[in-house]
């Protein structure tokens, strides 16, 4: 089993940058893929970023965000970040980090139902 717990979120300017982190515990080495989604109050939560947690740590971002997020590992801190720059006022939301440990990169991976583990989830506000 492995738990997740983000960090990292708070209220910031349009224009403006935050990073999130994730951190995993428990058996670390049984995850996957780690990925962040978000959830805007009345939306469905939705993919933002994935990374695979070994080998060449390939990477996907959703369209709405490539270009100004950034996700990354540190392997040694178990931990995963999301690096976020010209954030926009509709990037506002709860962001939750999750653990894949059953599928791998080439499993769905902006599919909510592919990880089994959930975070608490961070609140980010960008204000215009």
């Amino acid at each position: 089993q492995v738990q997740v717990v983000e960090s990292g979120g708070g209220l910031v300017q349009a224009g403006g940058s935050l990073r999130l982190s994730c951190a995993a515990s428990g058996n670390p080495f049984d995850i996957n893929t780690m990925g962040w989604f978000r959830q805007a109050p009345g939306k469905e939560r939705e993919f933002v970023a994935a990374i695979s947690w070994n080998g060449d740590g390939n990477t996907d971002y959703a369209d709405s965000v490539k270009g100004r997020f950034t996700i990354s590992r540190d392997n040694v801190k178990n931990t995963v970040y999301l690096q976020m720059n010209s954030l926009k006022p509709e990037d506002t939301a709860v962001y939750y980090c999750a653990a894949d440990l059953l599928g791998g990169w080439d499993a769905p991976r902006s599919r909510l139902v592919e990880y089994e583990n959930w975070g608490q989830g961070t609140q980010v506000t960008v204000s215009s």
